[in-house]
């Protein structure tokens, strides 16, 4: 499955999740039952945005994602890494 990072405005925080293509989160309630971890003081509702990445493999269950330069060394712009 496909993983994607997700943006709350509400907090601040981006969090790394794995779902089917077809499926979209909405709040964050949603994300953090998703992803396994505790809301905390942001609101179940509060709304949440997928972000538009190149996508990356999971690296840990819920957690908040590093770029994946920082977590993989593969740093290509625009998913062109094959043409550079």
């Amino acid at each position: 499955m496909p993983t994607y990072d997700y943006y709350c405005e509400s907090n601040g925080r981006t969090v790394e999740v794995s779902h089917k293509m077809a499926e979209q989160l909405r709040t964050w309630g949603e994300l953090c039952e998703r992803a396994g971890i505790a809301a905390g003081r942001t609101a179940p509702e509060a709304p949440v945005r997928r972000l538009i990445s190149g996508g990356a493999v999971l690296t840990g269950k819920g957690a908040d994602s590093a770029p994946p330069c920082e977590t993989t060394g593969v740093c290509c712009g625009g998913g062109a890494c094959g043409l550079q």
